[in-house]
């Protein structure tokens, strides 16, 4: 079963940290990613640009409209994301719970449904 987990970091935290504090999270992530891959689990993983580049769309009555920035406020901004393959939601928590961001933030997963655009 395919989940997209959702990484959710403060990035005033990750900015507070030293230099080679973030290189080596950096690192460790990225490592721990190519060990998903080769077990075959691993479908897809991107860290995201600053919350500040982002961008929310919405239509309401047939008028686009654009916020800059995050859907909501939160202390915890999306940073990134992983696409896993895998057995079941079990095996999927205990992927993420493996995966450094979770030491500082928190990770949402979900199921994909199998069938096309949403």
């Amino acid at each position: 079963m395919k989940y997209l987990c959702l990484v959710y970091v403060e990035e005033k935290t990750l900015h507070a940290m030293p230099q080679n504090e973030r290189i080596a999270l950096s690192n460790e992530s990225m490592a721990y990613c190519d060990e998903l891959q080769k077990q075959g689990q691993l479908l897809a993983a991107s860290p995201l640009h600053p919350v500040e580049t982002a961008t929310t769309v919405r239509v309401r009555g047939g008028k686009t409209s654009t916020t800059d920035g995050p859907f909501t406020e939160t202390k915890e901004q999306l940073g990134g994301y992983l696409l896993i393959d895998v057995r079941d939601l079990n095996d999927a928590i205990r992927i993420v719970s493996k995966f450094p961001a979770a030491q500082f933030g928190s990770i949402e997963v979900r199921p994909l449904q199998e069938q096309g655009c949403a």
